[in-house]
């Protein structure tokens, strides 16, 4: 049986009573209570995110294993390395953040994904991802092409973690060139690790990989108590690493 939070007041569950794998929701963790900042707040502090449907309860989930991005083994390949360097030097090209967050969000949750009937961003969280992002706890990272919102990301931001929450693209590899200069401005700021939530294929792809649920938040927890100032602007100083030679042991067949 999950937890039902039937107050605000009642606190999350440990997170080693969730669901475990051969159940029918494996990683599930409880479930009702309200999408405030303070419970949001909360959850992502013990590794725990929302994810429901439309006429759905509001569902929390701690699944194990867990797909994280370590910002050091982001895999540049060949062709991506090709795109952003175009994208780099294209005076009509940009990555900005938080200029057009509600846009973001939007377009997350409409655009179509494959296997998927309908959409998680459901209008209650659309909502309250809003309310949230205005006391500055969520960011979007966007890519701008010809003055046009191309594509991007969004997620939240607590100490020194960052915990991706969906993507869009509207041109071709628009929703990358966002990721790679969240790694960029990740890498700037001392955030190692980018919470993926799930394994896909397409993340993996880019050097994304499981771990334990232990493993998972042992390495959370320090990173959240870490008193961080972070600058939410995305300077195109920070693209250099990523594309410097000098990384090359990082990248992934990306050439002399």
């Amino acid at each position: 049986m999950i937890t039902w939070l039937r107050h605000q007041s009642d606190p999350l569950p440990d997170t080693g009573q969730a669901l475990r794998s051969g159940t029918e929701a494996p990683g599930l963790l409880a479930a009702g209570g309200e999408l405030t900042p303070e419970r949001l707040t909360e959850a992502y502090s013990k590794g725990v995110f929302p994810w429901y449907s439309e006429g759905q309860p509001i569902l929390w989930w701690s699944p194990d294993p867990r797909m994280v991005l370590l910002v050091d083994e982001f895999k540049l390949s060949r062709s991506l390395r090709k795109t952003l360097v175009k994208f780099v030097r294209s005076p009509h090209c940009e990555v900005r953040i938080d200029s057009a967050f509600d846009r973001v969000i939007t377009a997350c949750a409409a655009t179509p994904r494959d296997g998927q009937n309908g959409t998680w961003i459901v209008p209650e969280m659309v909502d309250a991802y809003r309310r949230w992002h205005r006391l500055g706890a969520v960011h979007s990272v966007e890519t701008w092409i010809d003055g046009e919102l191309a594509g991007g990301l969004y997620g939240v931001g607590l100490g020194r973690m960052f915990f991706g929450e969906s993507m869009f693209s509207h041109r071709t590899d628009a929703s990358k060139i966002a990721l790679a200069a969240l790694v960029c401005f990740c890498r700037e700021h001392g955030i190692a690790m980018i919470d993926c939530q799930q394994r896909t294929g397409h993340l993996a792809s880019l050097g994304a990989r499981e771990l334990s649920r232990r493993e998972f938040e042992r390495r959370l927890i320090p990173r959240l108590r870490e008193a961080a100032i972070i600058d939410w602007t995305y300077h195109s100083k920070l693209w250099g690493r990523l594309l410097s030679k000098s990384d090359g042991p990082r990248a992934e067949g990306t050439g002399p």
